[in-house]
């Protein structure tokens, strides 16, 4: 039995302090966020070497939980939880793909994609909802009176609440802005049983009405606000330094929306620097939708008087997001990492989704964006073609069949479709078949 501790703590450095099993999600003195703290003094007691050595020999091992990305570092993440409560699907160990032949349009060699999507629902949601989820089981376990675990959502996070959640047998409930999302993130949560509000606002407007409904503590909040999430989400950092033998990439590029996904990246690599199994931090960049980009405006004017906005319709709709809940973790992350934020237009992140496709990815449309901001900053010359960059890819393609059908079919508002790719219809004649595959092979040299 380890002695391992973590507990909630404000992050506005007050002295509030809660532990990680009491249903709260917001400092009761301030009224800030609160985080994950663990006690790190006796986590040193281990070396780095050690560190490694246990969690290269979990990787991909079938003994419980420690199979899973997540719980591989279990005692990083939520180190008091009985394993017998760990609500896990082997989530995380995700491929770190080498972007060979897209990275040599842009002169770089050294230019690797994060297949977060390559989960169980999808995206990258299932490394947080493990956490919270499990969490909440083992509350039940306890006696607590959770009737329900609950959620707004633009697709991800749903999928994965209600995967999880009815993988334990619990119930959950996902609130979705009415034709918003993808008809795959929305037949997700309903076969999984969960229970489907569809609301006529958009993803800040569900996440007010989420918030009321959780407030008297008989169902619990999963959005990622609550810090649990953010414990699952930072085994993305220590996952990719561990495929890369613990070695640090110069940037990180990940695309962001209610941005609890910045604050996570950076929790995992703070924990490796301190606890000494890197030496260095990379430079994490932010990129966002230009049609819903509050911080990247905010970081323009030097973070000076961040102010919510109304988002536009835009086809990375994950992202939609103009009031984003984690803004204040995501500002102080980025100013910790040398962050940069960009933005990208439609015909920007659309394009350099299907450029990527080119070259073998399958890219979801707030890939895309990621992707997109990569490029305006290499010709900005903000990053190096000599960096080793990874962009998290935060969802599977799959899931945004429409977004990459309407871009090849060139109906996509805005979007000047350069790589649009239709099949050729031909009656069943030999000569005209073989005459129109001489002609695209032509034309594709």
């Amino acid at each position: 039995m380890n002695n391992y501790k973590a507990e909630f703590r404000c992050i506005s450095g007050c002295t509030e302090r809660y532990p990680l099993d009491e249903i709260v999600y917001r400092c009761r003195n301030c009224g800030s966020l609160l985080e994950v703290h663990h006690d790190m003094e006796k986590l040193a007691a281990k070396s780095a070497a050690e560190w490694k050595e246990i969690f290269d020999k979990r990787t991909g091992t079938s003994q419980w939980p420690y199979g899973s990305g997540v719980w591989s570092k279990k005692e990083w993440v939520i180190p008091g939880i009985d394993s017998e409560n760990i609500v896990s699907m082997y989530e995380g160990n995700t491929n770190l793909f080498w972007a060979k032949r897209f990275g040599a349009m842009f002169g770089m060699n050294d230019l690797w994609v994060k297949m977060c999507g390559n989960s169980h629902t999808g995206s990258f949601k299932d490394l947080g909802m493990t956490v919270l989820v499990s969490m909440v089981n083992e509350m039940i376990s306890k006696g607590k009176k959770i009737k329900a675990v609950a959620c707004a959502s633009t697709g991800d996070t749903s999928a994965a609440l209600a995967a999880y959640a009815a993988y334990a047998g619990i119930p959950s409930i996902v609130f979705l802005p009415n034709n918003k999302i993808s008809t795959a993130q929305l037949v997700q949560p309903m076969s999984n049983n969960s229970i489907v509000i569809s609301m006529d606002t958009d993803f800040d407007g569900c996440m007010k009405i989420v918030q009321e409904i959780t407030n008297d503590n008989s169902i619990y909040l999963a959005n990622s606000m609550n810090s649990l999430r953010i414990e699952g989400q930072k085994s993305i950092s220590i996952e990719m330094v561990q495929q890369f033998d613990w070695e640090v990439p110069d940037v990180v590029i990940i695309p962001g929306g209610n941005l609890g996904n910045v604050s996570a990246l950076g929790s995992g690599f703070k924990m490796m620097l301190e606890l000494g199994l890197i030496k260095k931090k990379p430079r994490i960049v932010l990129a966002q939708a230009e049609k819903a980009n509050p911080l990247y405006l905010a970081y323009i004017n030097g973070y000076e008087n961040f102010s919510p906005v109304t988002p536009g319709n835009t086809l990375a709709s994950a992202i939609q997001i103009g009031d984003p809940v984690s803004v204040e973790k995501a500002i102080r992350t980025l100013k910790e990492f040398d962050g940069i934020v960009e933005q990208a237009s439609e015909d920007e992140l659309a394009n350099a989704a299907a450029l990527a496709d080119k070259t073998g990815m399958y890219c979801c449309p707030h890939t895309g964006v990621a992707l997109a901001v990569m490029i305006k900053l290499l010709e900005k010359q903000k990053i190096s073609k000599t960096d080793k960059t990874v962009v998290i890819s935060t969802a599977h393609g799959l899931k945004f069949s429409e977004f990459k059908v309407g871009y090849h079919e060139k109906n996509l508002l805005g979007v000047n479709s350069l790589h649009a790719n239709m099949p050729v219809m031909l009656p069943p004649d030999t000569g005209m078949v073989r005459e129109a595959i001489e002609k695209e092979l032509s034309a594709r040299k």
